[in-house]
């Protein structure tokens, strides 16, 4: 099997956004706007949690595909590229997770 990973994702999404809206539901989630998008990013983020807190690993691992694809939805409406997101990872590796906590909040 070949390797997927997020920026096949993105492309995959952005190609989908521009279909009509009723033959794709990417396109129906674009039509619909940022604030459709993010409640349906939110729904499957809540989804994510409540599969870890009940170590139900195979539930996991579907929410978690929902919850990155509804992000590539909701970056792709904002006009985000995945790389500007991995650009601000790559960034905060050179500290420590609490270190860079404290410095968000006291810029």
């Amino acid at each position: 099997m070949t390797e997927f990973t997020l920026s096949d994702l993105e492309r995959i999404v952005a190609t989908r956004a521009k279909a009509a809206a009723e033959d794709s539901w990417t396109a129906k989630l674009v039509a619909g706007g940022q604030r459709k998008a993010a409640k349906k990013l939110g729904e499957e983020a809540v989804e994510t949690v409540i599969a870890a807190l009940t170590n139900d690993r195979e539930n996991l691992i579907d929410e978690s595909a929902d919850l990155l694809y509804h992000l590539m939805v909701v970056l792709n409406i904002a006009a985000v590229p995945l790389q500007d997101v991995m650009s601000e990872l790559a960034s905060r590796t050179g500290q420590s997770g609490l270190q860079e906590k404290a410095n968000r909040q006291n810029p």
